[in-house]
């Protein structure tokens, strides 16, 4: 299994990262040991120092930064023969993808935003040599979501970057980073993946039925993340059916502002669900490290009061963080759903996202006209930007129920 196979759909992409790892081995065989040989040996090298990676949700920008800093790492005998690194075998590989590696770090963040401490602490660990392995790597998840304040400061290290560090950054868009900083970069943009190579995936990598793999690559669109855990969560299913039920229910004011609660209280409970199986567990661990012994009544020693009532804010804006996440997803099946609709209105052959609820979509398709149907899809999107700008969820969405509802 080389670092490459769970990247779907994206072969000019790997190409492109496959021969720069090449050019990076070569680069760090040439400098043996001496670190500041490598940068003058870099002449005309498909590698560099900063990447970007771009690409709609679930296209996979994280996997393609995992996989490429494995095979930055890989240490296979193989590659001194010809072969390419990324073997997904060695041990640099290995520790590499499962987040093990003493020279990789992984950024991904549950909270609103990235600030300025998390990103001087990365930086200065951008600074040190590798540790073992052939570079220092530093993949950020969510580079969109750094503050202005933490885009500065990555700036600084973007610019004047240590000799065998390189920095991965993820993005949706070009936008979403700042110009400064993408300016410093090279720019890989993925594809959504085909439906049949996400259906493929599921099977092969998570054991999921045929049908129900390609009935989830489909629904989501060629979202990976999102397929899987809508073949593997039935509560993921029921949600969903739940959201497509609404342009159904906004036949009269009562109806919108019912369906409106719904969607809000929908998402708490998933939040909830997730502060579940999340919060418990580090709350323990963090009572065990600071030396809450069994039998003192679970009394916290004096003087750590503070790291625990860190965590709880912590918590309490990832749970934030959660809920809005899950409501963006649903506004974002409603999309597909009106989608589908006036794929239906046009008489295009297009492939329907949501098939499943074909009666439907016929149903609101035969009620109304391509006007009506691209006006509902512009108030999910006004919905979703007034979310993006604070504005209070439940208003939010009411104000779109309504719209729906009026067309």
């Amino acid at each position: 299994m080389a670092v490459w196979d769970d990247l779907v759909g994206q072969d000019r992409v790997i190409e492109q990262l496959a021969a720069a790892a090449r050019d990076a081995d070569a680069l760090v065989t040439a400098a043996g040991t001496d670190a500041s040989a490598a940068p003058e040996a870099a002449g005309a090298s498909r590698m560099t120092h900063a990447w970007l990676f771009t690409g709609p949700p679930g296209s996979g920008r994280a996997t393609a930064a995992r996989a490429f800093a494995a095979a930055l790492q890989c240490v296979s005998p193989d590659r001194a023969t010809g072969g390419a690194p990324g073997c997904g075998f060695c041990d640099g590989c290995h520790t590499s993808l499962v987040g093990t590696h003493a020279d990789v770090e992984i950024v991904r963040t549950d909270l609103l935003s990235i600030g300025v401490k998390e990103t001087r602490d990365l930086v200065r660990r951008a600074q040190l040599s590798p540790a073992g392995g052939r570079w220092q790597v530093i993949v950020l998840e969510d580079a969109d979501r750094l503050t202005e304040g933490a885009g500065n400061v990555l700036l600084k290290a973007v610019e004047e970057p240590a000799p065998r560090t390189v920095w991965l950054l993820c993005a949706p868009s070009l936008e979403d980073v700042l110009p400064t900083i993408r300016s410093r970069c090279r720019s890989l943009t993925l594809r959504t993946p085909p439906t049949s190579a996400v259906a493929d995936i599921l099977v092969r990598r998570d054991g999921i039925e045929p049908e129900l793999a390609v009935r989830s690559a489909r629904a989501t669109q060629g979202h990976i993340g999102r397929a899987r855990r809508l073949a593997t969560d039935e509560r993921a299913r029921a949600r969903r059916a739940a959201v497509l039920k609404m342009p159904l229910r906004v036949a009269d004011m009562g109806g919108c502002l019912k369906a409106a609660q719904e969607l809000i209280d929908a998402a708490a409970e998933d939040a909830k669900q997730v502060a579940e199986e999340v919060d418990t567990k580090e709350t323990e661990e963090l009572r065990a490290a600071l030396g809450a012994a069994a039998g003192t009544g679970g009394r916290l020693p004096r003087g750590t009061a503070g790291a625990m009532k860190e965590l709880q804010d912590r918590q309490k804006r990832r749970a934030t963080r959660t809920q809005r996440d899950s409501l963006d997803l649903a506004l974002t099946d409603l999309t597909g759903f009106y989608r589908d609709v006036l794929a239906i209105q046009l008489g295009s052959r297009v492939e329907l996202a949501n098939d499943d609820a074909r009666d439907a979509l016929e149903r609101v398709a035969r009620g109304s006209g391509p006007e009506a149907t691209l006006r509902r899809i512009e108030a999910i999107t006004a919905c979703r930007q007034a979310l993006d700008r604070n504005v209070a969820p439940l208003l939010a969405v009411e104000a779109m129920a309504v719209a729906l509802r009026a067309g």
